[in-house]
């Protein structure tokens, strides 16, 4: 078996690299996704977003108004408040798939793609934590991927990404569409995430792979082709510790 760690700042590309080595054959779990999930009317992180937040993050349909919290977390400094409510069950539904797909099947690849794998550890220990399921969520890994890109692409990807669901009448902020969908209103949200994430070259400084996505998605693509046999073949020593604690 092997636990694999995709991660990558955003607009790295680190979404399509994980759908390309779903379809070589990897079992891929999605964080975000998860999320998305748990912060859905009727689960626990719901309630305590709720609680911590106020009836304020609520839209009349009785879903959370994502918008606004991302407006309280990077715009009003609460991101800590909102993570420390959120990662830990994400982290802890990753670990029972990750158990799941390797009862299954004992040599399988088993991706998790997640923006914050070294941010959830910084974190954790920026609050004092040294052991527990977020300051080492990086050891039980065993290897981690990073996707990279120039800031400046990064940029260019998020807000093509934004636009293009604003005008699909997917996506909303606080203030209405218009608060949003000038370019460089949403240039400057992706700066200030951005602002929160750790340098790529940080990352790619405790990668064990690195995924250059300057170029196209044909480029990536090549880079993931050559790369997939390495990790399968890691994945079908099921009797060694690959583990990098």
């Amino acid at each position: 078996m092997l636990r694999v760690g995709l991660t990558g700042g955003l607009g790295s590309g680190k979404s399509t690299a994980a759908a390309m080595l779903r379809e070589l054959g990897a079992q891929v779990i999605e964080a975000d996704a998860l999320g998305r999930e748990m912060m859905e009317p009727g689960h626990e992180v719901y309630d305590r977003i709720v609680e911590r937040f106020g009836p304020g993050v609520i839209l009349p349909d009785g879903h959370l108004d994502r918008a606004r919290l991302a407006d309280l977390a990077f715009r009003h400094g609460r991101l800590q408040e909102l993570n420390a409510i959120v990662h830990p069950p994400v982290i802890a539904a990753q670990q029972r798939w990750m158990e799941e797909v390797f009862a299954h099947s004992p040599s399988a690849v088993a991706v998790i793609e997640s923006a914050l794998i070294f941010e959830v550890v910084r974190d954790a220990r920026a609050r004092g934590e040294k052991e527990g399921v977020l300051a080492g969520w990086r050891r039980r890994m065993d290897r981690i991927i990073v996707v990279t890109a120039p800031d400046a692409i990064k940029i260019a990807r998020y807000a093509a990404r934004i636009q293009s669901s604003v005008a699909g009448g997917g996506f909303s902020r606080p203030g209405g569409p218009s608060a949003v969908t000038t370019l460089e209103a949403i240039e400057a949200e992706a700066r200030t995430r951005l602002a929160h994430q750790i340098p790529d070259a940080e990352k790619s400084a405790q990668a064990d792979y690195v995924l250059d996505n300057s170029g196209d998605i044909d480029a990536l693509r090549t880079q993931v082709q050559a790369l997939w046999p390495r990790l399968l073949a890691q994945g079908n020593k099921p009797g060694q510790n690959l583990s990098l604690q």
